[in-house]
């Protein structure tokens, strides 16, 4: 959309098989998680072209950003854990204590550093900030495609 590119999307059940595609010639292209394909731009076996976030990786420091072409582009991956909504609020308070504690274990944080990952730490609100911003600025995304949920 912010670069006016049209792509025809290639929908994939794993991104084993995206990867083979793509290694393969089989697909032109792919945006992938970092920690799924970081091993094959580190092999030669794949060219990172760029990154989606908003700031060069570390792991991939000449590999410039989106953001360097595409003013204003940022697209992390993200993962976060979620409760059922109604969970009492010591329960959340606890898991976010203990989570955020075993992300600080430095080898659970190397471990997702070589993968790729940034380890980031939140508050429940904070967290809850950052989702409802996500969600408002991807639907302008799926509102300007026009996709449909089949």
């Amino acid at each position: 959309m912010m670069a006016r590119v049209d792509l025809v999307h290639v929908p994939y059940r794993a991104s084993a098989a995206a990867l083979t595609d793509l290694i393969t010639g089989q697909v032109q292209a792919r945006f992938d998680n970092l920690p799924t394909s970081i091993e094959y731009i580190k092999a030669d076996r794949l060219l990172g072209l760029a990154v989606t976030s908003a700031t060069r990786s570390e792991f991939l420091p000449s590999t410039p950003t989106i953001g360097e072409f595409v003013p204003g582009y940022d697209a992390s991956a993200v993962a976060g854990i979620g409760a059922p909504k109604g969970t009492p609020s010591e329960i959340i308070d606890r898991l976010n204590r203990e989570i955020n504690a075993a992300i600080a274990v430095p080898k659970i944080k190397a471990r997702l550093t070589d993968l790729g990952a940034t380890p980031v730490t939140l508050t429940p609100a904070d967290y809850g900030r950052f989702n409802a911003a996500e969600v408002e600025k991807w639907g302008k995304v799926v509102k300007f495609s026009g996709a449909k949920a089949e």
